[in-house]
């Protein structure tokens, strides 16, 4: 018996190396890799061009502290010192590269006197937690409907869809917010009207946080979900419309397969692909697209966060920020490229460079 475990145990290891091996030699890999390479430089350019943008715009941040008669020059000196504000653009920025590479650290914020990183991980999940219940709100309800009104194309239902598909992109997303909050105030109390909990969420069990949070949550997140489910809704039928007219399908239907197998297996499998590549660019505008709806509901997320500190040129906090969304749009383009290769095995990876 000891030497049963035993062999099963060698097998084990065996095969848990084996594929470890076959990881490290994987096309997967070794592509995910290259583009994790190609993603550094990429960063670096973006960081330079965004640095060059915000020192085009007149003055800095120490502007608006002369104004105040109160603060001294010499004070004003001297946080231009603090700040490296005396140094020259080029070498402002090569030292927050240099203290990145070696440190960690995006620089400190001039408004809040705090590491910008501590600020930002303070909001960043507020946001993504908004953005995500949104993105997963926008395809559980687009998709459905999209493949409705490819499958009932013409008829009343598929009118009356692509009518409200037109209303919803025909609204802008602040206005929709607005509309949203006049809902709330008039059936108040059974909507909140602004911010993330309640004044008495600490005495709340931890269930009923949670469900005060998504209490909140609501409103904030229908107002980012009208615009992109119009858009997502319409995709999905045109693309559902284009596969059900070809031949194979026709052919599905003549050798007298059941109906839903031919739309859901054959028809929407082949129909995906575009709304894959176009999940990896809703994953990249997730922080930015959440910024409208952050002020209106006086959600405690990034977009007034960093909307201040453009407002006051904290050039840190704006430079962090900015490489956030950089980082996000990579990533997003990353994971739409697996997706893909994932939903289509023919999809070769190296072809999509």
């Amino acid at each position: 018996m000891t030497s049963t475990k035993h062999s099963s145990g060698s097998r084990g290891l065996e095969s848990f190396t084996n594929g470890m091996a076959a990881l490290a030699t994987s096309e997967t890999l070794l592509y995910v890799l290259k583009r994790l390479l190609q993603a550094l430089l990429t960063l670096f350019l973006a960081s330079a061009l965004c640095f060059a943008i915000i020192q085009l715009a007149p003055g800095d941040y120490l502007d608006t502290l002369r104004q105040n008669p109160k603060i001294s020059p010499e004070t004003i000196k001297q946080l231009s010192i603090n700040f490296g504000l005396d140094k020259p653009p080029l070498e402002q920025y090569g030292r927050w590269l240099r203290r990145i590479v070696t440190q960690g650290d995006f620089g400190t914020s001039f408004v809040y006197q705090r590491s910008v990183a501590s600020l930002l991980w303070e909001r960043i999940p507020a946001t993504l937690l908004l953005a995500i219940s949104s993105l997963l709100l926008t395809w559980a309800i687009a998709i459905p409907l999209g493949i409705i009104g490819a499958v009932q194309q013409n008829d009343l239902t598929d009118r009356i869809l692509r009518v409200i598909s037109y209303i919803g992109q025909g609204f802008p997303s602040f206005i929709t917010a607005l509309v949203l909050l006049f809902f709330a105030q008039v059936t108040s109390p059974l909507f909140p009207v602004g911010g993330m909990t309640s004044i008495n969420y600490a005495d709340l069990t931890p269930l009923g946080k949670v469900l005060d949070i998504g209490w909140h949550m609501i409103l904030p997140t229908i107002a980012l979900s009208v615009t992109s489910f119009a858009g997502l809704q319409r995709i999905t039928r045109g693309q559902l419309l284009d596969v059900l007219r070809q031949d194979y399908i026709r052919t599905a239907r003549a050798k007298g397969l059941p109906e839903n197998r031919v739309i859901y297996v054959h028809a929407l499998r082949n129909a995906v692909n575009p709304l894959i590549t176009l999940l990896g660019f809703e994953f990249a505008g997730l922080l930015g697209g959440a910024f409208i709806a952050e002020f209106f509901f006086n959600w405690p997320g990034l977009g007034r966060l960093i909307l201040q500190a453009v407002t006051n040129q904290d050039l840190y906090l704006v430079m962090a920020s900015l490489m956030m969304g950089a980082v996000m749009l990579i990533v997003g383009n990353l994971l739409a490229d697996l997706l893909l290769k994932v939903s289509d095995p023919r999809i070769k990876l190296e072809d999509m460079n």
